[in-house]
């Protein structure tokens, strides 16, 4: 256990979640919540305005997803810990975590007591991992898809067609199309919107 106040930041997108966080691990003696931010691209901004310790970071916020800011601070001040929260208790967000530097993932339905744990344990260089998370990632395996497929899928979730994709991704139609056959092949689908449903619940884009 750490004698000092730790300095926590929460990135949290939802209001009412980020507050509720804030108040439960303000009752701890030995932790205080220095910065609260919504967006995943404040994240690292606020990091450094604060002197954090811990960032505390759920995964799906605008700006950027808590993966996203956790690997940015991760290279841009590595010696915070990371801790992600997530509702989403899929095992290739677990696995994405953990390459981008995280300390620790946690789902939200975790005790307070729990997440304060993870807290001081992170401080004192342990990873924290949900056990029931940790052996589906297990199970599941790696993700399949390459980081140029999984930037062609995300960008087709919102229906564009081949050529719009071809313009916002600056690729030719050929190879966006070359892409999205790929992935759709490797996840064992038949058409692109399966592709992006299966990748999203097993927590590969």
């Amino acid at each position: 256990m750490t004698s000092r106040t730790i300095k926590v930041l929460l990135a949290e997108d939802q209001s009412m979640v980020r507050e509720a966080l804030a108040a439960l691990l303000g009752l701890e003696d030995d932790i205080e919540v220095v910065a609260q931010v919504a967006r995943g691209d404040e994240v690292l901004a606020a990091a450094r305005a604060h002197d954090i310790d811990v960032a505390l970071m759920d995964i799906e916020m605008p700006g950027a997803t808590g993966i996203e800011a956790a690997a940015r601070l991760h290279k841009e001040l590595p010696s915070v810990k990371l801790v992600i929260l997530t509702t989403f208790g899929r095992p290739g967000y677990l696995r994405s975590a953990m390459e981008s530097g995280a300390d620790a993932f946690l789902v939200k339905d975790a005790p307070a007591s729990q997440l304060a744990e993870a807290v001081r344990k992170v401080l004192a260089g342990e990873r924290v991992i949900d056990p029931t998370l940790a052996a589906a990632a297990l199970a599941e395996g790696a993700n399949p898809l390459t980081d140029r497929e999984r930037e062609v899928l995300r960008a087709a979730a919102d229906g564009s067609t081949n050529a719009e994709l071809a313009k916002t991704l600056h690729l030719s139609q050929g190879t966006v199309r070359n892409y999205l056959s790929t992935a759709i092949q490797k996840l064992a689908v038949r058409n692109r919107a399966e592709a992006v449903r299966i990748a999203r619940e097993k927590g590969w884009l």
